[in-house]
């Protein structure tokens, strides 16, 4: 037999793939996969085909599609198959995780995952390992579940020079923070219906401090910016803290308040971010409501650019693994050189540009506070402002007063240097007729 005729077989076996873990977006990619099998075969120029998968339990009643799939308690089963051509990671966590692919890659297997701590955490390792074995990760359902946003950056926007983006990329605190504009609720009684509908985890940790919103952006910079995955420099804060009466003034104001990941390049580096946001409510991606996600992208050429779509979910983040298979299974033949580079840019062009402190960040900001209601007060507050060179745009006085007579005073400052304003704020705080704490939330109007 020729070359020539064992290429053609080759290219006439299907492809086959082999899952660790077949939980939810395991069961929507089987689903998808055989639904749209013809379809697919079309666009790949060879059918998938799921023939072995790792699971936790055996005996759990499975969708008939898997009734030809190989079930196995043993991972390590999967990703040492000689048959297996491509193994998609989907058992979460980090560390098991980061040591099945590792072993896949070392296997010479392609890669496909979901999970974005396993990239925001272990990429730079995993995709050195891969340039090594000249094998493809595919991770586009990592960020944002069923939007294309990695294939839009890496490719679509590959003749843009990126200036920033600004994403709603985790749905549970979008939908804590839609339900409490809404309808008038408190943080804690939306958290609670939002575990009641599954949406949010008995442990909501990762979803209401951001940290699964700065796992997404981590990658998101990287492949916007050509820098290492750095998770560790990535600023987090959650909207835990967030009282209704913040969203209530914000929307008097003109505002919204959105739960965003901030990615900025600038002369002085880099800024990484995850924090409440006020937005102006005219803008598309403040009226992103519910579970869906979003990403606003700014760049030189084409502009602003605006992403949206579902966010999580089994069939819409089955659509993003899927579309990872087919580019996998078209690039098999293809010399690995000659690949989309996994981060965007060529492994040797990668530039670690420094990653600013939130200090010193240059935003602006909703300041709530009580404050005596008597002659002078303003006076002063305005005083400590200007020393510190900031500038305010509005300032909103409400006659409700508290059992110690103090009134709310709602400020908006325009841009100034984080620290400056927590300079200014720590004096404030420090007068005697001003009770508590100030409520300070970042202010961007993304234009």
């Amino acid at each position: 037999m020729s070359d020539n005729d064992i290429n053609s077989a080759i290219l006439r076996r299907p492809v086959n793939i082999g899952l660790l873990g077949l939980g939810t977006v395991g069961g929507g990619t089987a689903e998808v996969l055989q639904r749209n099998s013809e379809e697919i075969s079309r666009r790949a120029g060879r059918a998938i085909k799921i023939v072995a998968a790792s699971v936790r339990d055996l005996n759990k009643k499975r969708s008939p599609v898997l009734k030809n799939v190989q079930l196995t308690l043993d991972s390590e089963e999967i990703v040492d198959n000689p048959d297996i051509d491509i193994v998609l990671e989907l058992i979460g966590g980090t560390e098991d995780a980061c040591k099945l692919v590792l072993r896949a890659i070392e296997n010479g297997k392609h890669v496909v995952t979901a999970n974005k701590a396993l990239i925001a955490l272990h990429g730079n390792e995993i995709f050195s390992a891969a340039q090594r074995k000249g094998v493809t990760v595919a991770f586009e359902s990592a960020v944002a579940g069923g939007i294309p946003i990695i294939k839009a950056i890496r490719e679509g926007l590959a003749g843009n020079k990126i200036q920033w983006l600004a994403g709603i990329i985790n749905g549970t605190g979008n939908f804590i923070l839609t339900e409490m504009r809404d309808k008038g609720r408190d943080f804690a009684d939306v958290l609670s219906e939002a575990q009641a509908l599954g949406y949010a985890e008995a442990d909501p940790t990762f979803d209401v401090e951001g940290i699964d919103a700065a796992h997404k952006l981590t990658i998101l910079a990287s492949i916007a910016f050509g820098v290492p995955l750095q998770f560790e420099k990535v600023y987090t804060e959650g909207i835990s803290t967030i009282e209704k009466v913040d969203v209530e003034y914000a929307g008097e104001l003109g505002y919204r308040i959105k739960h965003l990941g901030i990615a900025r390049r600038n002369e002085n580096g880099l800024e990484l971010r995850v924090h409440p946001t006020l937005i102006p409510h005219r803008r598309l991606i403040a009226n992103v409501d519910g579970v869906m996600n979003a990403v606003l992208i700014r760049a030189d050429a084409v502009g602003p650019t605006l992403y949206y779509g579902p966010g999580a979910g089994a069939e819409p983040t089955a659509s993003a693994v899927v579309a990872d298979l087919v580019d996998v299974v078209r690039a098999l033949t293809s010399d690995p050189e000659n690949r989309v580079p996994h981060l965007a840019f060529q492994p040797d062009a990668i530039q670690d540009i420094p990653v600013l402190a939130i200090d010193e960040v240059e935003t602006a900001f909703y300041l709530r506070m009580q404050v005596q209601d008597q002659a002078g007060v303003l006076a002063d507050i305005t005083s400590i402002f200007a020393d510190q060179g900031i500038s305010i745009e509005a300032i909103v006085q409400k006659e409700e007063q508290d059992e110690t007579g103090c009134v709310p005073l709602v400020m908006l400052s325009h841009k100034v240097v984080e620290s400056s304003m927590a300079v200014a704020i720590e004096k404030i705080e420090s007068l005697a007729t001003v009770s508590g704490k100030i409520v300070k939330i970042r202010l961007e109007t993304l234009g």
